[in-house]
């Protein structure tokens, strides 16, 4: 993936659940080129555009009920505009 300004994604935490999540946000965007960065104490997963995850998702891959506040405590940082509600977040790039 080449550098580009629209980039959006999460900086996580590395927690135990960390992979998880990570392959959850990889399989909630099968249509975009989904890029991580490991920097050892963190990692970014980070797409052009937009980037979401489901709860239903991170629950598939962690093996338990996961309430989305969980990933606020995971979240060391984000790139773009984040939404949130109780089933998904969801990044996206907006100019202006």
């Amino acid at each position: 993936m080449t550098a580009s300004a629209n980039m959006v994604g999460p900086v996580l935490r590395m927690v135990d659940e960390v992979d998880a999540v990570v392959r959850a946000i990889v399989e909630d965007n099968p249509d975009r080129e989904v890029e991580l960065v490991d920097r050892g104490a963190y990692v970014r997963v980070q797409a052009e555009w937009c980037l979401r995850v489901s709860r239903e998702s991170i629950e598939r891959h962690v093996g338990r009920p996961y309430q989305m506040r969980e990933l606020e405590q995971i979240l060391a940082s984000f790139a773009g505009r984040i939404t949130t509600t109780s089933d998904e977040v969801i990044w996206r790039f907006r100019n202006g």
